[in-house]
């Protein structure tokens, strides 16, 4: 029996007594920025969104085109009624180069350079939710990992009293105080504690993989030395306050005026329709060309020589549109935009109502869990003197051992309401700050 103890913590400091690095909360939210493949993705398309956020993409400068085209033929003619007979080449290169410009067409550059503009920034709010989300993840599993430590330290110390409760015993034992049945129930106990350290190492062996991996961490068993607790003490929130802050910063609303101003853009594109198209084009043509007659000349007996010719000319256009009937579509997708603006504003109004009822609760909830958190911490030191008391009452055989196990369990169940409260309430405080956009870099 004695062996199997020895045996069992030997198995619990070999797990704990490997070498940890240190992580602090903010080193591991900067892992997690680092690491996190959707906030590599949504910088990508940052890049892409940038690079069409310039006034060339949008339409303000001319296009230019050159092309040259090549066509060569040769042939064998044997025709009577003509007067070119025999095999001949016939060959051109012809060059042209051509820019057109858009002088007017209802104000569309500008409206198309806003509407990149505001991609550009729809792409910057996206990085920003998941920056959000990676800080989020990274905080409630570092102190989740937090809890589960605390949770392990409360059961060695239970264990540590099971331990002394069984030398005690033996100890009476020797003097014939006490029997086999003691002996039996305080081991009886000690097992059961040392079965709660082993499930409870597994706990905290799993919490410590969810942390790698909300840091990006390719390792998921890398367990660390954590340098930050979870405060016990947690700030006053004015709804108010927190509500201005949320309609100013929280990012899913910013999404949605985003999208609003990119539907007024659309609706400026389709108002556009309703000017005419102003343009100029103008261009060269150079066009040059070979003809080659085989066989001799019958009057000087020569070769017949290459005859070559070219061919040049400019032009200069002006071009002017504008429609004057195409069966109202015109006006259907002006009133379409209009609609699809209408909508967008609709979306951030019905998000500013379910963002203040769920800001409402959560505070809500927050002030209650501060109540159980100041509650539960009495209880905690409650159960400390008790503890203390009925152990020395123990000894003084004052209370049976059955008393004496229950006060160990009243305390156990004390710390795991505390350490669960003060988790729940920092979970809680988390999703508040998350709210009103306050998880950025």
């Amino acid at each position: 029996m004695k062996y199997s103890l020895v045996f069992v913590f030997s198995i619990l400091i070999s797990q704990f007594s490997m070498a940890q690095t240190s992580l602090s909360l903010s080193e591991a939210i900067e892992k997690g920025l680092q690491n996190n493949y959707q906030i590599q993705i949504a910088e990508r398309y940052i890049d892409i969104a940038q690079n069409n956020n310039n006034w060339q993409s949008a339409g303000r400068y001319p296009r230019i085109d050159f092309n040259i085209n090549s066509q060569n033929s040769y042939n064998d003619q044997n025709n009577p009624v003509s007067f070119i007979n025999g095999s001949y080449l016939n060959g051109g290169v012809t060059g042209n180069l051509d820019i057109s410009y858009v002088i007017f067409d209802g104000y569309r550059v500008k409206i198309n350079k806003k509407r990149f503009e505001e991609l550009e920034n729809q792409s910057k709010t996206n990085v920003a939710i998941a920056v959000e989300n990676t800080i989020r993840a990274v905080m409630l599993n570092y102190f989740a990992v937090v809890i589960q430590l605390e949770a392990l330290e409360v059961l060695e110390q239970v264990l540590d009293l099971s331990r002394d409760r069984i030398d005690y015993q033996r100890a009476r034992q020797e003097f014939g105080q006490a029997g086999s049945f003691e002996i039996i129930q305080s081991q009886d106990a000690y097992f059961a504690d040392s079965t709660n350290i082993i499930l409870q190492q597994n706990m905290v062996e799993s919490a410590f993989r969810n942390l790698n991996q909300a840091m990006g961490e390719d390792n998921l068993g890398m367990q660390y030395t954590l340098t930050d607790s979870l405060g016990y003490e947690a700030p006053d929130y004015v709804y108010e306050d927190l509500k201005e802050r949320m309609f100013s910063n929280n990012n899913n609303l910013q999404n949605l005026y985003i999208a609003r101003s990119l539907s007024g853009v659309e609706r400026e594109m389709a108002e556009s329709d309703k000017y005419p198209r102003i343009s100029i084009n103008t261009g060269a043509n150079l066009s040059g060309n070979v003809f080659k007659l085989n066989g001799e000349n019958p009057n000087t007996k020569e070769p017949y020589d290459a005859a070559w010719g070219n061919n040049f000319n400019y032009y200069l256009n002006l071009s002017a549109t504008y429609n004057i009937y195409n069966g109202k579509n015109r006006k259907r997708a002006i009133e379409n935009a209009q609609i699809e603006e209408m909508i967008a504003q609709i979306n951030i109004e019905d998000l500013k109502r379910s963002l203040s009822n769920k800001l409402l609760n959560t505070l809500e909830t927050y002030n209650n869990q501060k109540q159980l958190v100041s509650i539960n911490r009495d209880r905690v030191d409650n159960a400390i003197k008790n503890i203390e008391i009925s152990q020395e009452r123990f000894r003084n055989g004052l209370i049976t051992s059955f008393e004496y196990r229950d006060v160990q369990l009243s305390y156990i169940r004390a710390f795991q309401t505390q350490l669960t409260a003060v988790f729940d309430l920092k979970n809680t405080e988390i999703e508040l700050i998350r709210l009103i956009g306050g998880l950025v870099r």
